[in-house]
């Protein structure tokens, strides 16, 4: 049964190009206030914006772009083509599952005892009932799905995020978050440890990317300045994980039903 799941998604992946990667997380999220001040945004008043490598920031944007718009996105479009209804379910599911092994050890590195149990029986429960994690099996039985990684752990415990950055190919983090992201979440993440680790990275990229490509339309009016509306977006949808949702006192109501549409997943 595994050895067969293996040859199927190494059949996709080969077929849709192994240079592909998660670039789908430089595109438009949310509507936001193209200028990088305070500017009303009730968001920015617990926002401290670092963005002292915005020329490099800009040409890696602007590349991540091009990148999207000539190969990634219409891959994505092959791909749904492809994998239409529960089929794309089932791989965003299978990927999803493998995500609560770093969310319990990073809610336990955090102290949050009860949250890493939760995690770890969504963990067990997807990963046999659900056959291997095609199965949501977990929500339905309500244990919460958590996000949780390193970057977050470290910023638990008072790691400063450093500058913001924007990933050839991953998009936007910050120094803290993109050196967790190739470490430890890395080792946190099972197929690390298989020899397709890379055709499952893709897989998972170019899965990711189709997933959005319903919601495109309402990206076309972002802004003028879709660079830093991105960048902002992203910062705040970091400082709402890391704080758990709890804002300041300042920030109203629309500005937390604005934080929770920015979820990517």
């Amino acid at each position: 049964m595994g050895s067969k799941i293996n040859k199927i998604i190494r059949v996709l992946v080969k077929c849709l190009i192994l240079s592909v990667l998660l670039t789908a997380c430089s595109q438009p999220v949310k509507t936001q206030n193209a200028q990088s001040e305070n500017n009303g945004n009730p968001a920015n008043n617990y926002l401290n914006i670092n963005d002292s490598l915005e020329k490099y920031n800009r040409n890696i944007y602007a590349f991540n772009v091009g990148l999207d718009n000539y190969l990634v996105k219409p891959v994505a479009k092959a791909y749904k083509a492809m994998t239409p209804g529960i089929i794309g379910t089932s791989i965003s599911n299978f990927f999803l599952n493998l995500e609560d092994v770093g969310n319990a050890f990073n809610n336990l590195l955090q102290l949050k005892v009860d949250d890493a149990v939760n995690d770890t029986e969504r963990f067990m429960v997807n990963s046999t009932i659900g056959f291997a994690g095609l199965l949501d099996i977990a929500s339905e039985a309500g244990l919460e799905k958590h996000d949780e990684d390193f970057g977050q752990t470290l910023a638990r415990w008072g790691v400063g995020s450093g500058t913001y950055v924007m990933l050839p190919f991953l998009g936007p983090s910050t120094v803290r978050d993109a050196s967790a992201r190739v470490s430890i979440d890395r080792l946190t993440n099972p197929t690390h440890y298989s020899e397709d680790n890379l055709d499952y990275f893709v897989l998972n990229g170019v899965n990711q990317r189709a997933s959005l490509l319903t919601q495109e339309d309402a990206f076309k009016d972002i802004s003028d300045d879709k660079y830093s509306a991105i960048r902002d977006a992203w910062l705040q949808r970091r400082e709402y994980l890391i704080r758990d949702g709890e804002v300041d006192e300042k920030s109203d109501a629309d500005l937390i039903d604005e934080l929770e549409s920015l979820d990517l997943e």
